[in-house]
């Protein structure tokens, strides 16, 4: 089960299972290597599937310094946060214990600059680079974030 952050827990206490409005951020983070460009992923281990890295901007936190701060944090490498790839707001999620939240997700386009890929914290239970041409199975939420991630585009994304 994915760690709530303790502003989430302390929030909780206040309103009880009441929706949340969140941002959050997904880094979609490459590497070229010779055999092509790379992406890595990681396996969460509260649903089994594969995202790229996810997570909740603190507050007070700059959404780019909590997309770096959460790839050392869940992967144990550092990148550049290279520009913002799109914005989105994620349906209602219901969780087992009754609460309830929406997320305003900023997906960036991120490069890894060092580190060795692994498994560094609860929330993903495999950590690995995926060929972008060979990438697994992901929801029609994760694939948008990950193509726009992905995309060559200089501008953001924004649904309409």
């Amino acid at each position: 089960m994915t760690p709530v952050p303790e502003f989430v827990l302390a929030v909780r206490e206040m309103i009880g299972h009441h929706p949340l409005w969140l941002p959050g951020v997904t880094a979609v983070i490459t590497r070229e290597t010779p055999d092509g460009r790379e992406i890595l992923l990681v396996r969460r281990s509260d649903d089994g599937t594969w995202t790229p890295v996810t997570g909740v901007v603190d507050p007070e936190e700059e959404p780019a310094v909590c997309a770096a701060r959460e790839a050392l944090e869940e992967t144990g490498v550092v990148i550049s946060v290279d520009r913002l790839a799109s914005v989105s707001v994620l349906p209602e999620v219901r969780y087992a214990n009754g609460d309830r939240a929406a997320y305003l997700d900023l997906t960036f386009a991120c490069t890894w600059v060092s580190g060795e890929a692994h498994v560094a914290d609860e929330e993903s239970t495999d950590v690995r680079w995926w060929p972008v041409t060979a990438m697994p199975a992901m929801s029609a939420h994760m694939s948008a974030r990950v193509a726009a991630g992905l995309s060559t585009e200089r501008e953001a994304r924004f649904l309409r």
